[in-house]
């Protein structure tokens, strides 16, 4: 019964993994002749593929942009925070975890996270400014557009 139960659990976190990319259906294995534990081990072979990027990119590999290169919204948001507000959003300033490791690692506490406005968009988007340090620094700042799973270092 243990064993049925697991590889049924085993072949459900396969059919919600190979969901999550984004060509959906077509992550499916390309062999229709493939067995079930080929078709298990794809999605988690891609899981640690993206977990490996993510570590890679936040030990030292991180890109840069410089602040003339950022989104006009993204200037607002870092004036703003050299400002100390206000911010447009409740959720502005609120405690960054960095659980992913993708920014380099400090104690709890020390990055926060400020949202960049997307014209146009209903909601607050997927733009984002974190910052590390004492509250009104932006000496230490990184811009995602993809809700935290890329970040660029800001530059000068």
């Amino acid at each position: 019964m243990n064993r049925a139960w697991a590889f049924s659990c085993i072949i459900t976190l396969s059919a919600i993994l190979g969901g999550c990319g984004k060509g959906g259906s077509q992550n499916a294995t390309a062999d229709s002749g493939a067995s079930a534990s080929q078709a298990a081990s794809q999605p988690a072979q891609a899981a640690s593929d993206a977990l490996a990027a993510s570590a890679a990119q936040g030990h030292g590999a991180l890109a840069t942009v410089g602040k003339a290169q950022l989104p006009a919204e993204a200037a607002e948001t870092l004036r703003l925070i050299k400002a100390g507000g206000p911010f447009p959003f409740g959720e502005d300033g609120v405690l960054f975890r960095n659980s992913a490791a993708l920014l380099p690692q400090h104690p709890r506490g020390y990055y926060h996270a400020y949202t960049v406005r997307t014209p146009g968009a209903a909601d607050r988007g997927l733009r984002r400014i974190v910052c590390g340090g004492l509250r009104k620094s932006t000496s230490d700042c990184y811009y995602t557009d993809d809700y935290y799973a890329s970040f660029k270092r800001i530059g000068d």
